[in-house]
């Protein structure tokens, strides 16, 4: 289990190097720790994914929890609710299992066949304001992140506000939220309609949505009609919008607050980044080239996010700051080599000192406060290459499912 952890720290070094740096191997007879990738490959497959998944499912709500309970907004625990995807190593196996985005086809009506790695497709509750994961649903690419979402309502907890991307705008999703005092928060769709029953205020009104006869053939469980807020929404220099709401009381939950709550929406892109392109240091794909590995690996990744982000909340709470002030990069880099050294020189006994030692070197470096007035239009800065895209070919791609 540490190794799979270290797998996601030690992410530009050979899996037998890994073993080696982190000391895990028992001597030979001889004395030597040589180490065959073959060996570790056996020690994984031994393991499985189960004890990674057991691990991070029970510290991560653990953790998350208690860390969103710390820093609640008018009496409401802060979450995020938002997928993304992973690329894997493009074997038989992963491609059979995980599949790809299919590409379309061009002018001529030719197949471009699938995306160039297989993609996981992974969903979590992210803690907004500490970017603590609280649970996470994973598996193939061709299934709607909805699907995954699903299995992840049931994590949130009671007296708690999720932050949605309007993907997720659907009247089961919101009957199955309102149990405990759960409430969400997500930008309306183009084609969302519903009927004014109170101006509150301002770009504040009270609507009633009315079940589509689509939905209700789906959901006969569902009330055909339910009552929620619409909060036009303008952020200079962007067009307008409108969020949508189940907190309906807008002496208790002003819509100034809410419109700026809505930007904390993108903690959990951050957090996503932080995986992707800190942790991951946006190599092409993960190590693993079997689905159950692939599974193992994943969990191992968001253990180590987590620990670092909850090493970060402390460091935070005892500098006074904000955890997203402390600087990920240089957390990670220093965990990275503290744990390096530990394993060399390091008595278990003097494992707590060390860490003492780890919160005040990573406490000077707090970020400054974020500046949201700023906007940087996106821009490809670089192109990464002037080859044309190799694809799976459609006829291969079949092969490998058969």
């Amino acid at each position: 289990m540490w190794l799979v952890i270290g797998m996601a720290l030690l992410r530009d070094r050979p899996i037998a190097e890994v073993v080696r740096q982190l000391d895990l191997a028992m001597p030979d007879g001889d004395g030597r720790r040589t180490v065959a990738s073959s060996s570790v490959s056996q020690a994984r497959a031994r393991l499985g994914p189960e004890p990674m998944e057991w691990l991070y499912e029970r510290t991560a709500t653990l953790w998350a929890d208690a860390s969103a309970d710390r820093s609640r907004w008018r009496g409401l625990a802060l979450y995020g609710l938002d997928g993304t995807t992973v690329r894997v190593p493009d074997s038989e196996a992963n491609r059979a299992y995980f599949g790809g985005q299919e590409a379309g086809v061009d002018r001529e009506g030719k197949d471009l066949g699938a995306s160039g790695y297989p993609l996981v497709r992974l969903v979590t509750v992210m803690a907004l304001r500490s970017h603590l994961v609280s649970a996470t649903c994973f598996g193939p690419y061709a299934t709607d992140e909805r699907q995954y979402a699903k299995a992840l309502y049931g994590s949130i907890p009671a007296n708690s506000l999720v932050l949605m991307d309007r993907a997720y705008l659907d009247a089961a999703v919101f009957h199955e939220l309102s149990a405990g005092n759960r409430h969400w928060l997500t930008p309306a769709k183009s084609t969302t309609a519903w009927r004014v029953i109170e101006e509150l205020g301002k770009g504040d009104q009270l609507v009633e949505m009315e079940l589509s006869s689509q939905a209700r053939r789906k959901h006969p469980h569902l009330p055909t009609r339910f009552d929620v807020r619409a909060i036009r929404y303008q952020r200079k220099g962007y067009p307008p919008r409108i969020l949508l709401t189940s907190l309906v009381d807008a002496k208790q939950f002003p819509a100034d607050e809410l419109r700026t709550l809505y930007h904390e929406r993108w903690e959990v892109e951050l957090g996503f980044g932080e995986i992707k392109t800190d942790m991951l240091q946006r190599l092409e794909a993960i190590r693993s080239k079997s689905p159950d590995a692939v599974a193992q690996e994943l969990w191992g990744l968001l253990l180590a996010y987590n620990l670092i982000r909850l090493a970060m909340e402390r460091i935070a709470d005892e500098t006074g700051v904000a955890s997203t002030r402390i600087s990920f990069v240089a957390a990670l880099r220093l965990i990275i080599n503290e744990w390096s050294w530990a394993t060399i020189t390091t008595s278990p006994g003097a494992i707590p000192r060390h860490l003492t030692d780890l919160r005040d070197k990573i406490r000077i470096f707090v970020l400054p406060e974020r500046r949201p007035e700023r906007v940087f239009p996106r821009a490809v800065k670089l192109k990464m290459s002037g080859y044309a895209r190799k694809r799976p070919s459609a006829s291969s791609s079949r092969s490998r499912v058969k």
